[in-house]
């Protein structure tokens, strides 16, 4: 099974990216993000006439979240985080699709740091933590998925001395970032590439894309059970290429239907022997 995510940057105005790239790449379950159009303005029609259901949770020129499927129905458990007592911002949308249980989030920018917007970043990702711990709890094959806005170490950042300051890569964002690892998540994309230069986004201004100046921003957060599962995971970086593309690439991940094997070691293979 193929699952991705995408900040698309408006779904609208970039539908025909958007479109292409789900016929190119024919993923199972897709994760949307800035969708930056409300409940009505979503291309439903459009995206089911290339096989995807869809739900979603649309915000007027900001925002807003979707989670599309061509394996199934979508069963929709949540919208909004629990307790958020700002619920205008359409960032968190949670389904049940095809055994999995998928959080599909847009963490806030943050920026400018410090202030109202930086302080409204940690208060969003303390009652992420939050939940994310009640859903590992729960034993469910369960994955977060989206744009955290959170680069997480030095690797995931072009020129990190550039970015001291920022909302994205601030100390405080990236503690808590690893708080929610230590939960028993799983960084898919740099679990399959521990030493790589990867990124997920790549600002329009300064030739960014050309010059490979990007960020890893976009991830997917797998618990034990689908962990267990992982097989791949890349990012479709060329897609960031294509004329009236969002500033972010789809990230993907593939999982296998049953768990990876363990490799046994000498004095297992000894024991089988006898």
């Amino acid at each position: 099974m193929k699952i991705a995510t995408y900040n698309v940057n408006g779904v609208n105005g970039r539908l025909p990216v958007l479109l292409r790239w789900l016929g190119e790449s024919q993923p199972d379950i897709v994760c949307l993000q800035e969708l930056k159009a409300p409940d009505e303005r979503f291309p439903e029609a459009e995206i089911r006439s290339v096989g995807y259901h869809a739900i979603w949770h649309g915000q007027k020129s900001w925002n807003g979240v979707a989670i599309l499927s061509r394996v199934g129905s979508i069963e929709e458990t949540r919208r909004g985080l629990p307790d958020d007592p700002d619920e205008t911002q359409s960032r968190y949308i949670e389904a049940a699709v095809n055994g999995l249980l998928i959080g599909g989030l847009y963490l806030p920018n943050g920026n400018p740091r410090p202030g109202p917007k930086f302080d409204y970043k940690m208060r969003w990702f303390d009652r992420l933590i939050d939940h994310a711990a009640a859903l590992l709890e729960s034993g469910l094959p369960v994955m977060l998925v989206g744009d955290f806005n959170v680069m997480p170490t030095e690797r995931d950042v072009y020129k990190p001395e550039r970015w001291m300051d920022d909302a994205l890569f601030a100390p405080e964002v990236r503690a808590a970032y690893a708080r929610l690892l230590e939960q028993g998540w799983t960084d898919a994309l740099r679990a399959m590439h521990p030493d790589e230069t990867i990124y997920t986004f790549w600002d329009y201004f300064r030739n960014a894309f050309a010059r490979n100046a990007g960020l890893r921003i976009d991830h997917l957060l797998l618990s034990p059970p689908l962990a267990a599962r992982l097989k791949q995971a890349e990012v479709d970086s060329h897609v960031r290429g294509w004329e009236k593309s969002s500033d972010h690439a789809p990230v993907w991940i593939e999982l296998n239907d049953t768990p990876r094997r363990r490799r046994r070691g000498p004095a297992q293979a000894e024991g089988l022997a006898r």
